[in-house]
């Protein structure tokens, strides 16, 4: 009969502390994916601001020598990021794509004007960055007019910094949260072990000589929680990477080992934290106490 009490004990700690290392893992991926967002919000922004397209309408009797001189002027300005040139049969192929049908029968001839495609650095995706880059391109006399959308323009302008702002107080709640959530979590794996602490303290042993097992295990649960919350990282990021080439990726690798980095600190900061409060709760309370 004591045999099967100890079996029933030993599979009732062994699913606790998988079930615990799981939990830890979930919040710390959790926590990781704030990181992530944290980390490549400077990447983001950047990546938002420079696909933000100028379109160079260039004049019918522009010839196809002085476009290409404009189109590798304002390669080579400091200001600007790309420039490709685009002409007249190439932007009505596209734009019979994006229609379904061939236009130009209709209406006898092609109306569209040849163009310039530019885009510029992020640091001057700004409402005055873009009114240079406009001063710049309208220098050359074959341009016909500057197209791009200011509104859209001015609200990232805007919106950037209070996004940020946004973010950094999200990672601080998810932070709160993922302590309460670790905490709790850890706090019911000492609370099942509560007589077992009594019981040592009753034999003599030091605060210190129990404590160690505890801190010991929640070292490793928090290294074991951080490695399958990075595990699950590095399959989002691969994902991601292929929809945001650029931005998330592997081709950051800094930033990513940073991210694996705070990901198994945190786990074991936290899981380390809150292990030795409650275990210290349980050094200091009353034995009728235990059974509450």
């Amino acid at each position: 009969m004591s045999k099967q009490n100890n079996k029933a004990t030993s599979r009732k700690l062994r699913s606790s502390k998988f079930t615990t290392t799981i939990s830890i893992s979930l919040v710390l991926f959790l926590l990781g994916m704030v990181g992530l967002l944290l980390l490549n919000a400077g990447r983001l922004s950047s990546y938002v601001k420079e696909n933000l397209g100028i379109t160079v309408m260039l004049n019918t009797d522009a010839r196809d020598a002085e476009v290409r001189m404009i189109e590798k002027s304002l390669q080579a300005s400091s200001l600007v990021k790309s420039a490709v040139y685009v002409d007249k049969e190439s932007a009505a192929e596209k734009l019979k794509n994006d229609l379904g049908e061939d236009f130009i029968p209709l209406i006898g001839y092609n109306p569209l004007l040849s163009s310039i495609e530019v885009k510029v650095y992020a640091e001057y995706a700004t409402p005055e960055g873009l009114q240079m880059v406009e001063k710049l391109i309208k220098a050359y006399p074959e341009v016909k007019e500057v197209y791009y959308q200011k509104d859209i323009v001015n609200l990232i302008h805007e919106n950037v910094n209070k996004i940020s702002l946004v973010l950094l107080c999200f990672t601080a709640l998810m932070l709160i949260v993922a302590l309460s959530l670790i905490n709790n979590t850890v706090r019911l794996m000492v609370y099942a072990k509560r007589f077992l602490i009594r019981t040592m303290q009753l034999v003599g042993a030091t605060n210190g000589f129990i404590r160690r097992p505890f801190i010991g295990q929640s070292i490793i649960q928090g290294l074991v929680g951080g490695l399958l919350a990075n595990i699950l990282l590095a399959c989002v990021i691969y994902l991601s990477a292929k929809e945001l080439e650029g931005v998330i990726g592997f081709d950051n690798i800094e930033t990513v080992i940073v991210l694996f980095a705070l990901v198994f600190f945190m786990g074991v900061l936290l899981t380390l934290i809150s292990t030795v409060v409650s275990v210290n709760r349980y050094l200091n309370v009353r034995t009728a106490d235990l059974y509450v």
